[in-house]
């Protein structure tokens, strides 16, 4: 069809070309699935930017005439704006650049391809119907949050949330459940002596001992105790007294939850009004609990501290460190910190300005007893370590390591190993006078020897290993080897060198435990799966394989005894682990 004067044929060999782009720029992580960071913010963004060359074409080349541009435009703002309106607050904010307006131009685009040659104003409007039906098919979804890779996860907006059928089987546990007789001075003292109290346990380090386990789990596999339904959050267990204390998300409030460790049945739970949600990090709590001196100290998302009596829950004191701060809204995912406790203060990183980085307050009233200046982008927590004899409090930030008198918060090294962008791993000791730091994707991990100079401590890079870039996945030290994520495919590299030993085992973005008496790694992968891994230099030996939860799994895993407790934002699950017999030894 030729134009009549007032009417042209649309010039489509543009969108033509660009729509594919599109396409591609969306599932380009598929193509390089262990690629650099800048991977993924192509596919989050690349789509957005190729469809605003989209728009262009229809403004500039397209041979429409102009009131059709300006029809055309009108009606893609108003199908988006339509469907912000009418859609699950889970599919707004980053989810608008994302997915929807893409998505409406590729409609748009569509409708004008395939009405292009009609010399009439309807094509406009095909197009424009187009755009609306495909942004709008954006209001029938709400997400959970993105996973490791950037994708998001979606499903139908009036499907049962895993939030609401946790809260029925909650609420219906702790109708039923009987109230315990206990003698509270033989559980705090139980309580005092807690086997795992805090985020990845006792030495910080990832690390069970005391138990040897088998490793032919195939003839004799781990045993399931429990499976229950479970509040979102992203928190791990600390585990005492044969109580599970960990938190979650519970409608309009976060909950301190305390579990019976050998059944999974409810004991307490602590409710603060408070409910954080954001598009990429999901929903939830994002720190865990930790046991101290027979009271339990948990953050939650919004920036609330809390001091409950572990036995019953009780509420002893409250702070909101949004206030202490002098922040008006949480970090960008939330409050992630688990709290320090060391001696009389209870440490945590609140990302102020100025000297309000981190916080050290009094455990027996919530008062402030020091603060210090850290970075500000920091999702990793405070820990206790001990460099040349010395104890010090350290955190991982976006500038680099941070050391402090833990009595008086003074700064004896602010190690200079900068990050473009957060920090949400843990430091790890080595030896008597090294540290282990991973500094996140595209960085890497870097081993450090502190000396005492005359101002404190002093550092000197020993090796920086591109070898391992974790992003939020903790490492594992066994027998000479570093044990991790880099990226999303499991590796081990040398540590007296960084290099390479091997790399294999594609568990996304999940987490580790080292059995360390055993010589064995479990390993939770992102889709929920529960590995077991040998722990040597040698190759990458998977054991064992199963499906253990069924969605995405960020949570780290905890083993007590015999006993593993992993969770995620749906379900918590205990398994009894295989010993090692002496007939099994002698084999």
């Amino acid at each position: 069809m030729t134009s009549n004067g007032l009417w042209h044929p649309l010039r489509i060999w543009i969108p033509v070309l660009l729509l594919p782009m599109m396409v591609f720029m969306r599932f380009v992580p598929d193509l390089v699935p262990n690629g650099p960071s800048m991977i993924w913010m192509a596919s989050a963004f690349g789509p957005f930017l190729v469809g605003l060359l989209v728009m262009l074409w229809w403004l500039i080349a397209s041979r429409a005439r102009w009131f059709e541009r300006v029809l055309g435009v009108l009606g893609l703002v108003g199908g988006v704006g339509l469907e912000q309106a009418i859609c699950h607050e889970s599919m707004r904010g980053p989810l608008l650049i994302v997915m929807t307006i893409p998505m409406a131009i590729v409609g748009f685009a569509l409708g004008a391809i395939l009405f292009g040659r009609k010399l009439s104003v309807q094509r406009t409007w095909v197009a424009v119907a187009f755009a609306l039906v495909a942004s709008c098919f954006s209001a029938l979804l709400r997400t959970d949050g993105v996973w490791g890779n950037f994708s998001f996860g979606f499903d139908w907006r009036w499907n049962p949330t895993a939030e609401s059928l946790a809260i029925r089987e909650i609420h219906d546990a702790e109708h039923v459940a009987k109230i315990q007789k206990v003698d509270t001075e033989e559980l705090l003292a139980e309580l005092r002596s807690a086997p795992w109290p805090n985020f990845r346990g006792p030495q910080g380090n990832g690390a069970q001992s005391g138990l040897r386990f088998s490793d032919d789990w195939k003839a004799n596999g781990p045993q399931e105790i429990w499976r229950n339904r479970i509040g979102p959050a992203w928190s791990s267990f600390a585990v005492g007294a044969d109580r599970l204390f960990t938190q979650e998300q519970r409608e309009s409030d976060e909950a301190v939850a305390c579990y019976d460790a050998n059944t999974g049945e409810p004991i307490w739970s602590f409710y603060t009004p408070s409910r954080f949600f954001e598009a990429l990090g999901g929903l939830g709590p994002r720190g865990t609990p930790t046991l101290a001196d027979g009271s339990v100290y948990a953050l939650g998302a919004e920036g609330i501290l809390v001091r409950l009596n572990a036995v019953d829950g009780k509420l002893v004191w409250k702070v909101d460190l949004k206030e202490l701060a002098d922040r008006k809204e949480p970090p960008m995912w939330g409050f992630s910190c688990s709290p320090c406790v060391d001696s009389k203060l209870v440490v945590v990183h609140a990302g102020g300005k100025q000297d309000k980085g981190v916080i050290a307050l009094n455990v027996e009233d919530g008062k402030v007893a020091w603060t210090a200046p850290a970075g500000e982008m920091s999702y990793s927590s405070v820990q206790k370590i001990q460099l040349l004899g010395q104890s010090y409090l350290c955190l991982l930030s976006n500038t680099g390591a941070h050391l402090w008198e833990p009595a008086t918060g003074k700064s004896v090294c602010n190690y200079d190993f900068e990050h473009q962008g957060y920090r949400a791993c843990q430091a790890q000791v080595i030896g008597d006078n090294k540290l282990l730091i991973p500094a996140g994707m595209g960085t890497g991990t870097r081993l450090v020897e502190f000396t005492a100079g005359e101002q404190g401590l002093e550092g000197k890079e020993l090796w920086t290993s591109k070898e391992m870039k974790p992003d939020f996945n903790d490492i594992l030290v066994y027998d000479g080897n570093i044990y991790g994520f880099d990226n999303a495919i499991f590796a081990c590299i040398g540590l007296d060198d960084g290099k390479r030993r091997w790399k294999g085992g594609r568990y996304e973005k999940g987490q580790a435990i080292l059995l360390a008496d055993s010589g064995l790694i479990l390993v939770v992968s992102e889709k929920g799966e529960l590995v077991l891994l040998r722990a040597t230099p040698e190759k990458h030996t998977e054991l064992w394989k199963i499906e253990a939860l069924s969605d995405k799994t960020w949570n780290h895993p905890v083993v007590v005894g015999d006993r593993l407790y992993i969770r995620n934002a749906q379900e918590a699950i205990c398994y009894r682990l295989p010993q090692l017999t002496t007939e099994t030894s002698e084999n």
